[in-house]
């Protein structure tokens, strides 16, 4: 099955998306409150996308028009840290990952974005908190 790779980030006050395949023959960008909604809008869009390109002639993929795709979502760290607000603290992610905690609320504004080595101990911080998790009994 093809993937389709798609972006999301935080800016402002919401989610934002985006989809920059050659195979979609453009563009498609969306923003939502919600992670939740920005993933069903997101889905729509590229249905309504996808309609259009066949309505208009445009060549796709047949496995793009028979809308036999994955949508692979990848999180920028500023998206993932605010995905986790109300669930866990930045306070509790810093413990985990070593960053300091005024660090995480630049990188969860988009102020600062970081390299590919602190984003990991961002991710290896909450999945260590996970794992505690499920040990409760």
């Amino acid at each position: 099955m093809e993937k389709i790779q798609i972006r999301i980030g935080w800016s402002g006050d919401n989610y934002s998306c985006i989809a920059d395949n050659p195979v979609l023959n453009g563009i498609i960008v969306v923003t939502n409150k919600t992670l939740e909604g920005l993933k069903k809008d997101f889905q729509e869009s590229l249905q309504f996308h996808i309609e259009g390109c066949m309505q208009s002639g445009d060549k796709l993929p047949e496995w793009l028009s028979d809308d036999n795709c994955e949508l692979d979502y990848i999180m920028e760290t500023s998206a993932l840290l605010h995905s986790l607000d109300g669930i866990l603290t930045r306070s509790a992610i810093a413990r985990v990952s070593g960053i300091n905690e005024k660090q995480l609320g630049h990188y969860a504004s988009g102020i600062r974005n970081p390299r590919p080595k602190k984003r990991q101990q961002i991710i290896d911080g909450i999945h260590r908190i996970s794992r505690e998790l499920s040990l409760v009994v």
